[in-house]
């Protein structure tokens, strides 16, 4: 493959480094929300290479073009309108406080409409019919991010989860043009406001900072050049709109070059400089591997980035293939985020998700609730998430989730305390632990009586254990 070609070491098992059970649950962590028993059986079959072919064999589609029925309940918000004209309508020859009660029903129908979705995600993560999908879908949020605490429009949320979803594994140039014109983004970082008259440099400075380059890449020039291009992008409901008469079409100098740019020209310019594909590259491979890669894997990686023309499966297979994925640096380093531990400890569990507003309590405690983003630079994540405020909600929630019925079949034979807790460790931290936290496990639960809820006391343990929270 490419990677090969233009130096990304792959990953080649050997007697004395082999691709054993702990380098399947890793792969599993980091490309998925975890893998239970099962999928890491599968996994360590078929061998690392072809494991990744696997988990990024996904259709480039959303998940209404995949199921039309596997999408959330937005029938919270059935009639509010679908664009300016029609909303417009609603609000026509009612008095001041018709207007007041219906903007009230509104925005009440619009929190329904975004719990569902929230439900409907965090399902999705829990239990995904593509886990290396889901997981990159939430990547991306984290990347393009909006929140619904600005945008307000949980319809528009959810068509940027699509959007995302779909484009998961895509083209990137495709996709930052396509979420350049994204009616979410466009409000959210003002676009729909920027006018020639008065151009609103936010989404140009961010599509840069955040987005494509990084900072130190680009000039403040840069930044209102690229505004001026941007004018006049705005969208009616769930269109985008090219508005010619808020359109600057005059002459912009911008990252070395000169030319009456349009918005889409801005991108190509962007695109065309190598160090957006280093950018990409050293985001991905930090959110897979570890932070701080080698400056010779970022390069080496943003080679196969160019090379694809931006296509990004070849970089995320290069990615997770790589040795320095399977180094000690990357295996059982990264703190979950708030996300990966709740739908990761339902996954293993085989549970089905609590109630939306449980969830979604929990996670704000934590610091992560999807789709509402603190601000435009996302979740810092690593060692932020865990603090004197976060950690006792995070060991409780996975002692709260581990109090519902569990299938514990494969278990229900086991007599021998030191088996039972080596297949318990086995199945939800998934790498060794040590021998003093292993021998309060098994004298706990030598302890209690041979029961399910014996058994069920252990997890509790397991999950609570700080080794729990890395992956």
């Amino acid at each position: 493959m490419a990677g090969q070609q233009l130096n990304v070491e792959v990953y080649k098992p050997s007697p004395g480094d082999p691709f054993d059970r702990v380098k399947a649950a890793h792969l599993l962590n980091r490309a998925a929300f975890g893998g239970t028993t099962d999928e890491i059986d599968k996994v360590l079959k078929m061998g690392p290479v072809a494991a990744v072919d696997w988990l990024l064999d996904f259709p480039n589609k959303s998940a209404d073009e995949q199921d039309s029925k596997d999408v959330p309940d937005l029938s919270a918000i059935d009639g509010i309108g679908a664009n300016f004209k029609e909303l417009r309508g609603k609000f026509l020859g009612k008095s001041q406080q018709e207007r007041k009660e219906l903007m009230q029903q509104i925005r009440m129908a619009n929190r329904d409409a975004f719990l569902a979705t929230f439900g409907w995600w965090m399902k999705r993560m829990a239990s995904p019919p593509h886990p290396l999908q889901e997981k990159l879908t939430l990547f991306w949020h984290g990347h393009f991010t909006t929140s619904f605490r600005e945008e307000r429009s949980a319809l528009l949320i959810w068509e940027q989860n699509e959007l995302l979803r779909q484009f998961a594994a895509g083209n990137f140039a495709e996709m930052l043009k396509r979420v350049s014109k994204d009616p979410a983004m466009l409000d959210y970082l003002n676009n729909n406001q920027n006018r020639k008259d008065h151009p609103n440099e936010n989404y140009a400075r961010e599509v840069m900072e955040l987005f494509t380059l990084g900072i130190g890449n680009y000039s403040e020039a840069d930044i209102k050049e690229a505004a001026r291009a941007f004018t006049g992008w705005m969208h009616d409901g769930t269109e985008f709109v090219f508005n010619r008469r808020q359109h600057d079409p005059g002459m912009k100098h911008f990252l070395g070059k000169s030319g009456r740019f349009t918005g889409e020209e801005i991108l190509d310019i962007i695109l065309d400089k190598p160090q957006c594909a280093k950018f990409i590259a050293g985001e991905m491979f930090e959110f897979f591997a570890y932070p701080n890669p080698e400056p010779e894997m970022i390069e080496a990686l943003a080679d196969v980035f160019r090379e694809a023309k931006y296509e990004l499966r070849p970089l995320i297979k290069a990615i997770l293939t790589s040795r320095e994925f399977y180094s000690d640096s990357a295996i059982g380093t990264q703190i979950k985020s708030p996300v990966q531990l709740v739908t990761g400890t339902i996954h293993l569990l085989g549970i089905a998700p609590p109630p939306p507003q449980q969830m979604m309590g929990a996670l704000q405690l934590m610091g992560q609730v999807p789709l509402m983003p603190p601000n435009v630079k996302g979740w810092p994540g690593g060692e932020t998430w865990i603090n004197a405020s976060t950690m006792f909600t995070r060991y409780n929630s996975g002692v709260r989730l581990a109090q519902g019925p569990i299938n514990f079949a494969d278990l229900s034979d086991r007599t021998d305390p030191d088996q039972v807790v080596d297949m318990l460790v086995e199945r939800f931290i998934q790498r060794p632990i040590g021998t003093e936290k292993r021998s309060v496990l098994v004298d706990g639960f030598k302890s209690r009586p041979r029961t399910e809820q014996a058994i069920r006391e252990v997890v509790q343990l397991i999950v609570s254990m700080p080794e729990y929270q890395l992956c």
